[in-house]
């Protein structure tokens, strides 16, 4: 089995090409190793002792180092415990662990029915142009709601702590969202 590496515009992730399907629906974000606790994967990353971000993606895993760690020493640790983990076929997520996909839109984000429209079409502006460029860095992006010409974002993986995600959202998906839906004023960081 061979596992591709690519850089990320954040030095501090690598994004992992197994070559096969790692997640097949939505994305996870692990921050810690207790959240981690519902996949073996990203327990078995996290044990390694000096990753601090573990993110499931359609068909990578991006793993981000703790501060000050030299990617040539860990690089091999990380390849050697994602061989062992497809080679062997294990489950992604531990039996009867709670396996939910990315966080969905905050529960407490009151949107205005009449806002519907225009909401449908940030969405799918996100999932067909954005998302895919965002994955393409090695993370993923939550819609997490609309308020008064505001879109709020959510961005994880790679791009989480990235040093040009604040650029990413202002110069790329601001810029995007705003010419195609008129109504949106600003994107913000959610």
């Amino acid at each position: 089995m061979l596992i591709e590496t690519e850089t990320t515009p954040n030095p501090a992730t690598l994004k992992f090409l197994p070559g096969q399907a790692v997640m097949t629906a939505g994305t996870r974000d692990f921050a810690d190793a207790d959240e981690a606790a519902a996949s073996p994967l990203a327990s078995a990353l996290f044990s390694l002792g000096d990753v601090t971000g573990v993110f499931l993606g359609r068909d990578f895993v991006s793993v981000t180092a703790a501060p000050g760690v030299d990617w040539r020493d860990l690089k091999p640790q990380v390849l050697s415990v994602l061989l062992d983990h497809f080679s062997s076929g294990s489950p992604l997520f531990a039996p009867g662990s709670a396996a939910e996909i990315l966080v969905p839109a905050d529960e407490s984000f009151a949107e205005n029915p009449e806002d519907a429209d225009i909401v449908a079409q940030i969405k799918d502006l996100i999932d067909t142009r954005v998302r895919p460029a965002v994955a393409r860095d090695g993370g993923d992006i939550a819609y997490r709601g609309f308020d008064r010409g505001v879109v709020y974002l959510a961005m994880h993986g790679a791009c989480s702590g990235c040093p040009s995600s604040t650029a990413t959202l202002k110069q790329g998906i601001e810029t995007l969202l705003k010419h195609y839906v008129p109504e949106v004023t600003e994107v913000r960081a959610a």
